[in-house]
C-alpha cells in the first residue's frame, strides 16, 4: 500500500522553475553553493566508491559537474535539474568538457544533460551508483518521494550524498520580516529539520544515513547588500505566499528591523544552517537459498 507523501512545505514547483529561470539572477549567490560543495567533497572522499554513473540532482548551472569528473574520470555523469534554462546554462561548459572526456576515457565517461523532477527521475532503476545532490532538496515540496526515488535509481550498495538548508538559515530576515509586515503568510521558506529528514531516508529504505550541521554565517556591510544575496538564493516558491506587494513603509521596517541586528563589529548577518547527509541503498536481504527476504509491518493503528 502507498503512504501519503509528506509536505515539506507547500512548495510551487512551476514556481521554482520559473525562480530559476534566469541563471543570471542566481549567479550572484554561487559563492555560497561552491563553499557547500567543496565542504560536500571533502565528506565525500572520505567514503571509498568508484562509481561508473553519478547523477548531479539540481546541477544548475552545471559548476558541480567537473568536480565530479575529476574525481571520477571514467564514469559517466548525468546532471539534471527542473528548471530548462539552468540546463542550458550547463550545457556548453558540460559540452566542452564531454569532448575532452571523449578523447581521452572509455566512451561511456562523459556527461549528459537532463531537465526533470527530482520526484519522478527520467532514469531506469538500479541505473546510478552514486547520487549526489548540492543545495537543491528543500526546493521540493515532498522530499519522502524525492527519496524513494533516489533510492530507486540507485544500485545496491549505491551512495546518496546530499546538502540543503535546515530551520535556522536565514533566520535573520525571517525576524524582520515579521516585525515589518502584517501580512500572515510568509515571505521566507521554511525548512525542514535534520531529523526528519533522517527518518524519511530510513523510512525510504536507505541504510545506515549519517546527518550533520553546521552554521555558516556570512556578514554584510548593508542591509540592500544582504538582500540581494537573499534574493539570488531563489526566491520564495510557497503556494500560500503572500501575493501583495511589499510597500515603501513595510521595505523600511524591515530595513529597520535589520539595522537592530548589527553585530558588535558593526556587520550585519545572514545565517545559513547547512545540513549534509548520506546514505547507501542496501543490499537485499537473501536466504540461504537466494530467496529474497521481506519484511512487513502492521498499518499505524491496527
Amino acid at each position: 500500500m502507498n503512504t501519503p507523501d509528506t509536505l515539506s512545505a507547500p512548495i510551487d514547483l512551476a514556481r521554482v522553475r520559473f525562480l530559476f529561470s534566469r541563471p543570471q539572477r542566481v549567479e550572484r549567490s554561487d559563492f555560497l553553493r561552491r563553499e557547500i560543495a567543496s565542504r560536500m567533497h571533502e565528506r565525500l572522499m572520505l567514503v571509498k566508491v568508484a562509481p561508473t554513473r553519478v547523477l548531479d540532482a539540481g546541477c544548475g548551472s552545471g559548476a558541480d559537474l567537473a568536480l565530479l569528473q575529476k574525481d571520477y574520470p571514467a564514469a559517466h555523469i548525468v546532471g539534471l535539474d527542473a528548471a530548462s534554462a539552468m540546463v542550458e546554462a550547463a550545457r556548453t561548459p558540460a559540452s566542452a568538457l564531454k569532448s575532452l572526456i571523449s578523447r581521452l576515457l572509455p566512451s561511456k565517461a562523459g556527461v549528459d544533460l537532463l531537465c526533470g523532477d527530482f520526484g519522478n527521475l527520467p532514469l531506469g532503476p538500479n541505473s546510478v551508483d552514486l547520487v549526489w545532490s548540492n543545495l537543491a532538496l528543500h526546493w521540493h515540496p515532498q522530499p519522502d518521494r524525492v527519496f524513494a526515488e533516489w533510492r530507486r535509481v540507485l544500485r545496491n550498495d549505491g551512495l546518496l550524498m546530499f546538502s540543503n538548508f535546515g530551520p535556522d538559515t536565514l533566520r535573520e530576515l525571517r525576524t524582520a520580516f515579521a516585525q515589518a509586515d502584517a501580512a500572515p503568510s510568509p515571505r521566507v521558506l521554511p525548512f525542514v529539520d535534520m531529523h526528519d529528514f533522517g527518518d524519511q531516508l530510513v523510512a525510504a529504505g536507505f541504510s545506515t544515513p549519517v546527518m550533520d550541521m553546521e552554521v555558516i554565517t556570512v556578514t554584510y556591510d548593508t542591509a540592500e547588500a544582504l538582500l540581494a544575496d537573499a534574493r539570488a538564493l531563489g526566491g520564495n516558491p510557497l503556494a500560500t505566499r503572500a501575493r501583495g506587494l511589499f510597500g515603501r513603509a513595510a521595505h523600511a521596517r524591515m530595513l529597520a528591523a535589520l539595522e537592530k541586528q548589527r553585530r558588535p563589529d558593526g556587520k550585519l548577518a545572514l545565517s545559513f544552517e547547512v545540513i549534509y547527509g548520506h546514505a547507501f541503498r542496501p543490499a537485499p536481504r537473501v536466504t540461504a537459498a537466494g530467496e529474497a527476504i521481506i519484511r512487513f509491518e502492521p498499518r499505524k493503528g491496527r
